[in-house]
């Protein structure tokens, strides 16, 4: 036992020196990379994150970023990561499951609201879900977590869960749901799987989503017939819902989402099955909503963004993509409703979610065992 106590101390300051290390500031590893009309600075903001999958900005200018294992941090605006916060969901963290986006009320200054996606486990399998909760002033806890939604049926399987949460001005929100990889449940109007719903605030129906009152519909859905969808914005004049869809082999789209229309998927693709079999290309069945763009090889877009900011006034106006597959961050060029040109600037790195700071700069999360937040900003002279 006296030769055990050294061992128990030795222990215990370990513990303590590493909790200490996870809270200490990342030290700024910062590069410039060169795009077709400028210079960027990519600055890593932050380290140290394993999988990080979803971003949400504060008012108080931290940062909560979601880990896909089932952790929720704060990270200041130094680099410096909290601890995980206690309260989130228990989630079914296999393989692309987890805990997944994570989106702020739009009254979040005064009431504090947080909503999280993620997998979670049932008696069938798992699904994605969504729930709400308070974030303590301290910012290091949630409280009055409720599940305010869940995808039905859950299925087994650890794949294609969507995820993406997005707020409407009118308090509504849009949230992605994949098919699971089960392919023809995003057809069938009973189930949530390859859809994407809308929402109240507490996870009630609007009164004017394109089905209520269908009793052969599921009154949650938007739209079906997609795929897998990780990358979803607003578009800012229009406030329509623009998302970036993962394909099969090739065939991954960026759509414009009407309320009732069907995507098609996978009745049509730009791609083809993983085994080389043909997908009908969407032209040949006009009644299925087609792309605006779409990418082969894939790219495995996740993560969306219009750029509005200050920071690069020649970008204004253009959508900003993330890829996975690609290593980058894809800037395209829009008029209206096409795109009329395409950038990819070489992250070299996994990118899972982008967003843009209330000063312009773009934020994007790196999607790695060892996963960072980079900030993107012009280089000074």
């Amino acid at each position: 036992m006296m030769r055990a106590i050294p061992y128990i101390t030795r222990l215990l300051l370990a513990a303590l020196l590493l909790g200490a290390a996870a809270t200490v500031p990342a030290r700024a590893q910062v590069h410039t990379l060169r795009t077709a009309d400028s210079v960027l600075q990519v600055e890593t903001v932050a380290s140290g994150l394993e999988h990080p999958w979803g971003l949400a900005q504060l008012p108080d200018g931290n940062l909560l970023v979601t880990e896909r294992p089932g952790r929720l941090r704060v990270v200041s605006p130094d680099g410096r990561l909290s601890p995980p916060l206690s309260g989130v969901p228990n989630v079914f963290a296999e393989g692309q499951g987890g805990l997944l986006d994570i989106a702020l009320a739009p009254d979040f200054a005064t009431s504090r609201l947080v909503y999280l996606a993620f997998a979670e486990a049932g008696r069938d399998g798992a699904g994605t879900a969504l729930a709400r909760a308070r974030l303590a002033e301290s910012n290091d806890a949630l409280t009055d977590l409720k599940v305010i939604f869940r995808q039905e049926p859950k299925v087994p399987g650890p794949n294609h869960f969507g995820a993406r949460i997005v707020f409407r001005p009118d308090g509504t929100l849009f949230l992605t749901l994949g098919e699971r990889f089960k392919f023809q449940p995003a057809q069938d109007p009973r189930s949530h799987l390859g859809k994407i719903v809308r929402l109240g605030p507490d996870g009630t129906v609007p009164s004017d989503n394109p089905f209520a009152g269908r009793k052969e519909m599921r009154p949650e859905i938007f739209s079906l017939g997609h795929r897998n969808i990780q990358g979803a914005a607003l578009h800012p004049q229009t406030g329509r819902l623009w998302v970036a869809e993962m394909g099969p082999r090739g065939g991954d789209e960026i759509n414009i989402v009407e309320a009732g229309k069907n995507y098609g998927w996978p009745k049509v693709s730009w791609g083809t099955h993983y085994d080389g079999r043909p997908i009908p290309l969407p032209p040949s069945h006009p009644r299925y909503a087609d792309a605006i763009h779409h990418w082969t090889p894939s790219i495995a877009p996740s993560g969306l963004a219009f750029y509005a900011g200050d920071a690069f006034p020649a970008w204004r106006g253009n959508l900003l993509v993330g890829a996975l597959a690609g290593q980058s961050l894809v800037r395209l060029t829009l008029d209206g409703d096409k795109v009329t040109g395409e950038e990819r600037i070489p992250v070299r790195s996994r990118i899972r979610d982008v967003r843009v700071a209330p000063d312009g700069a773009i934020l994007l999360l790196t999607d790695e065992n060892d996963g960072a937040i980079l900030r993107l900003t012009p280089a000074r002279n």
